[in-house]
């Protein structure tokens, strides 16, 4: 059975729900993490799969399993850069330890639309701690999701909705991927198959998640209004403009 490292964040769970509770539960092995764990677990061997961060997926050269993953095509409501200055005035920015995809992904919309290259902090998702020692804080999945941007006394941005609004095209956060030998059609059958059976199931799942201390509202809301499981053309195109995006970062960032 391929090793699957799953991130533990409420926006996975549609995907993983045929393999918890369908027929595909016989055909993986099944663990959790934060995503940045999950492509580390990529990279020593200790997983085969993973639902990975796109960044990281490059990075590692990996393969990607067609047809799932995790994506917008408008706000997402669980990335969130919160800022104690203007967005142009951010010099210092305190970002979520679990992430990667997004850190970049803030990076690129600070660069490119405001001007701006802060100092990045890599903390713990703990908004009062991260605005303690930096200008700005990157809160991503469940952490985002416990702060409601309309009552914070601070600039808020959606990094989900300011890329699409940017490109015109989806933001794809994370994929299924492996190595060149573990991407296999069946495999990507399962995976498509296992998404499927959590999207007909989403009542399910917001009575099942109750314990993450989310109200039913924002969870259904969240899991059928700003997640896309099923990926198409359009995300992929979104996916390989970030990936661009991100390569001429990087560049920039390199002396010369």
């Amino acid at each position: 059975m391929p090793r699957v490292c799953a991130v533990s964040y409420l926006n996975t769970v549609p995907l993983v729900w045929g393999m918890l509770h369908g027929e595909e539960r016989q055909i993986f092995d099944l663990r959790f993490a934060l995503p940045s764990e999950c492509a580390d677990q990529i990279a020593s061997g200790e997983a085969d799969i993973g639902i990975v961060p796109v960044i990281e997926m490059a990075r590692q050269k990996l393969e990607y399993f067609p047809g799932t993953g995790i994506a917008c095509h408008g706000p997402v409501r669980s990335i969130l850069l919160i800022s104690k200055v203007p967005f142009r005035e951010i010099r210092t920015l305190a970002t979520d330890s679990g992430s990667r995809t997004s850190v970049q992904l803030s990076r690129i919309i600070l660069a490119e639309k405001f001007g701006g290259t802060p100092r990045l902090i890599s903390r713990c998702a703990d908004l009062t701690t991260m605005l303690g020692e930096a200008d700005a804080a990157l809160l991503i999945g469940d952490a985002a999701l416990r702060v409601d941007p309309k009552k914070l006394p601070f600039e808020t941005l959606d990094l989900g909705g300011e890329w699409v609004s940017m490109t015109g095209l989806p933001m794809v956060f994370a994929v299924w991927a492996g190595r060149k030998d573990i991407v296999r059609p069946n495999f990507a059958d399962a995976f498509q198959n296992s998404c499927r059976y959590g999207l007909a199931r989403i009542d399910e799942i917001v009575k099942a998640e109750a314990g993450r201390g989310f109200e039913d509202a924002l969870v259904r809301k969240y899991l059928t209004e700003h997640i896309v499981f099923e990926l198409g053309e359009r995300d992929y195109a979104g996916m390989k403009l970030y990936l661009d995006h991100a390569v001429r970062l990087e560049r920039r960032a390199i002396p010369a």
